[in-house]
C-alpha cells in the first residue's frame, strides 16, 4: 500500500516549510495513506466535520478557537484528536496552545510549527503527497519535451529512438529521460514522467556511447519532468522493406498507462524519412486535437460533403 510516515513527511519538507517539531514525537511512526475519493482530504485547514489527515491551524483557526470558553475548548480538542489526525501543523508563526501540546503528547500525535502561511503549506503538501502517493510505473523509451508537449518515443531495440532524440535535442527540444522513464499518476488525468536519478542527463547513442546532454548542449536541453500527452512508436519495416502502417488511419490510437488512455501514433521507419520532422508534425497535430481540431475528421467531412453535393 502506498504510504508515507509522518517522520519522513517532516524530514522531506522541513527546510522548504520551516517545520519545527513541537510535540508528539511518537506520532512520527504514524502513516499518511491515500484516501478514497477526494485526495485533497489528506491535508487542509482545521475541519472537524470531514477531518483531514493533516490538520493545518492558521491565524483564522486560532482566532476561532480563542472564541470558545474553557469547557468548549477542551471538548473541541477532544473531538479533534478523536478523529486521529496523522499530524497537526500550527502555521502563520502563531504559538501552539499549551492544551493542544498536552493533548498531542497524550495521544501521540505529531504537532509541527511553521512561520509560513497556512494556505502556502497546504498547497505545498498537497503537491508533495500527490507525487509521493501516486501510482507509478516504469516504461522503456525516450521521454522528450517537444514543443511543450511530453512525448514518449518507443519502439524495438535498435530502431533509432536515441538517434531521433539526439536530432530533436539539436533542434531545440528537451530530454527528460532515456531508456527508463518513471511515470506517476499524480491526478485523475495527469501522468507525470521523470528520469531515475542514476540516468539523469544521459542519452545512449549507438556508436557514440553515453552522452551527457546537459554538458554538451547546455541547461536548456534537459527537463526535470513533463506530463505525458503523446506516445510515438517507431515501427520497423516488414521483411521486404514495406512498413506496416495504415496510409490514412481513420481511428485514433491510444495506449493505457496506469488506467489513463494516452494518444498514440505509429511512424514507420524507412530510408530517407525525416523522423524528426514527422514527429514534430505529429506533435503539432496532437496540440490541435487537444484544442478540438481534427484534421482527419475535417478531411472526411469534406469528402462526405462533396459526395452529397454530387448526388453520391
Amino acid at each position: 500500500m502506498l504510504q508515507i510516515s509522518v517522520a519522513r513527511l517532516h524530514d522531506d519538507n522541513r527546510e522548504k516549510l520551516g517545520l519545527a517539531w513541537l510535540a508528539g514525537r511518537r506520532g512520527g511512526e504514524a502513516f499518511v495513506r491515500p484516501e478514497a475519493g477526494d485526495g485533497a482530504a489528506l491535508v487542509g485547514h482545521l475541519n472537524l466535520i470531514h477531518p483531514n489527515r493533516i490538520q493545518v491551524l492558521g491565524s483564522h483557526e486560532a482566532a476561532y478557537l480563542a472564541s470558545f470558553d474553557d469547557g468548549a475548548f477542551v471538548q473541541l480538542l477532544a473531538n479533534l484528536f478523536s478523529s486521529r489526525p496523522a499530524a497537526i501543523i500550527v502555521a502563520d508563526g502563531i504559538s501552539a496552545h499549551p492544551r493542544l501540546i498536552d493533548s498531542a503528547e497524550s495521544s501521540g500525535t505529531a504537532v509541527f510549527g511553521s512561520a509560513q502561511p497556512a494556505a502556502q503549506i497546504i498547497e505545498h503538501l498537497r503537491r508533495f503527497l500527490a507525487r509521493v502517493l501516486a501510482e507509478t510505473t516504469s516504461l522503456h523509451g525516450v521521454f522528450m519535451d517537444v514543443l511543450g508537449l511530453g512525448v514518449l518515443i518507443t519502439g524495438d531495440s535498435g530502431v533509432g529512438k536515441s538517434e531521433l532524440a539526439l536530432e530533436l535535442i539539436s533542434r531545440g527540444h528537451g530530454l527528460v529521460a532515456d531508456d527508463v522513464v518513471e511515470f506517476s499518476r499524480i491526478a485523475a488525468t495527469i501522468l507525470e514522467g521523470r528520469c531515475p536519478p542514476l540516468l539523469k542527463d544521459f542519452l545512449e547513442v549507438r556508436g557514440l556511447g553515453v552522452l551527457n546532454i546537459r554538458t554538451i548542449f547546455g541547461e536548456t536541453a534537459v527537463r526535470p519532468k513533463m506530463n505525458l500527452k503523446l506516445i510515438v512508436r517507431l515501427q520497423r519495416p516488414l521483411q521486404g522493406g514495406t512498413p506496416e502502417a495504415d496510409r490514412l488511419p481513420l481511428h485514433e490510437l491510444s495506449e493505457d498507462i496506469l488506467g489513463l488512455a494516452v494518444r498514440k501514433v505509429v511512424i514507420p521507419v524507412a530510408a530517407g524519412r525525416n523522423l524528426a520532422v514527422l514527429l514534430e508534425a505529429a506533435v503539432r497535430d496532437c496540440i490541435l486535437q487537444l484544442r478540438g481540431i481534427y484534421s482527419m475528421r475535417e478531411f472526411v467531412d469534406r469528402q462526405d460533403a462533396e459526395l452529397k453535393k454530387n448526388g453520391g
